[in-house]
């Protein structure tokens, strides 16, 4: 049963923004999209089985959010039917094929698209036809009148989510989630049906999450930091990034963002940690990687002041409680999938960037007064 989100109090202008909206639907949308591949299993399975068996090279792409996709799901789809595929952004496929795929190449490329208008989701998919020796395609988009759902063909598969996922703010929120969550499904298709309750039991626990947190978030984004870092390893890598993009696009640079890994961050880019930093810990439910993270947390504490520490993770941390000013707890188990189990952090991420997005006097769905990022790219020219 899902909550509805309804205050009992006063209803904030924070609820009638777009981007507020689209984060608290993502549970939701999981589940269409569920019911959605569990229909077409029969058809999918077809299609991916066909290529893999043809030993086709899986590529994850997109452009900015839709390219996090994949490099959340690179590393995570490692124990699925998917093991070994590849995230190459648009924007590097368009510049230099050649540096990827050749005349002997086998390609099953997987674009991440909301729109499906970019001109780099276009562009992309024309350099690889015209670079590899053989293409099939899967295009999971969020708009039924992009180019991308408009295109036909037998070497394409066309998975169209929920028309709610088609973002109207600027900012991709449910959108990002539901193809990445989408594209695991599909790797799994075999044992969709077995998987059924675990994405059930993700999308049940982020909707607690985010209703019993959203005050305390919303409370750590009034603090008045210029700059802020999130870390992840594996997977969470992928996720801090997007969450990284997330508070920077909605407060139009404002705060200035950061990801990296943990072990990585101690190699130089720890230097951007100032008194002014908010320092987000995506960490994960595996204790092999998550005594690595804590050491680092740890660390991080005994050097540096900082306006505040954010940990998300599945439960408490064996943490000292001075260690961090807020701890969000996913509730999703250390068994999870990561291909399933990664998306639960992201909302920390799309939450941080709503609220500071109001806390700057922005509004969250139109927050580019300087004009210099849009809801689809323009400008790109395309060059043969």
């Amino acid at each position: 049963m899902f909550y509805t989100f309804a205050k009992l109090d006063t209803m904030s202008m924070t609820h009638d923004y777009n981007t507020y909206k689209e984060i608290l639907q993502q549970p939701r949308m999981w589940l269409k999209t569920l019911d959605y591949v569990r229909a077409h299993k029969q058809e999918i399975e077809e299609f991916t089985g066909k290529y893999l068996r043809d030993g086709y090279e899986i590529i994850l792409t997109g452009a900015g959010t839709s390219a996090y996709i994949g490099d959340a799901l690179e590393p995570a789809l490692y124990s699925t039917g998917f093991k070994g595929a590849h995230a190459i952004a648009t924007t590097d496929i368009i510049t230099n094929p050649q540096m990827y795929f050749d005349s002997d190449s086998k390609v099953l490329l997987v674009s991440f698209a909301r729109s499906g208008n970019s001109p780099e989701s276009v562009g992309a998919i024309k350099a690889v036809e015209k670079t590899a020796g053989k293409v099939a395609h899967i295009f999971i988009t969020c708009n039924k009148d992009g180019q991308l759902a408009r295109t036909k063909g037998d070497n394409i598969l066309c998975i169209l989510l929920p028309p709610e996922t088609n973002d109207l703010s600027l900012a991709m929120t449910s959108s990002y989630s539901t193809m990445l969550l989408c594209c695991s499904m599909i790797a799994n298709i075999s044992r969709i049906e077995e998987d059924a309750p675990l994405i059930k039991e993700v999308a049940t626990c982020v909707e607690k999450a985010m209703y019993k947190y959203e005050p305390a978030i919303e409370r750590l984004a009034s603090r008045d930091f210029k700059r802020a870092i999130f870390l992840g390893s594996g997977p969470l890598k992928g996720v801090a990034e997007e969450c990284r993009l997330k508070l920077q696009e909605l407060t139009d640079g404002a705060v200035m963002c950061a990801f990296d890994s943990f072990l990585g961050f101690r190699h130089g880019p720890k230097a951007v940690v100032k008194e002014d930093s908010l320092l987000v810990y995506l960490v994960s439910p595996n204790p092999a990687v998550r005594r690595y993270e804590l050491d680092l947390i740890r660390q991080v504490k005994a050097n540096n002041n900082v306006k505040g520490v954010l940990v998300a993770c599945f439960e408490k941390p064996e943490l000292e409680e001075d260690s961090y000013d807020l701890c969000v707890e996913t509730g999703i188990t250390p068994s999870m999938p990561p291909c399933y189990g990664c998306v639960s952090y992201a909302f920390v991420g799309q939450m941080l960037g709503l609220f500071k997005s109001i806390d700057t006097g922005l509004c969250p769905d139109t927050p580019s007064v300087s004009g210099n990022i849009s809801r689809v790219v323009e400008g790109v020219t395309l060059y043969n």
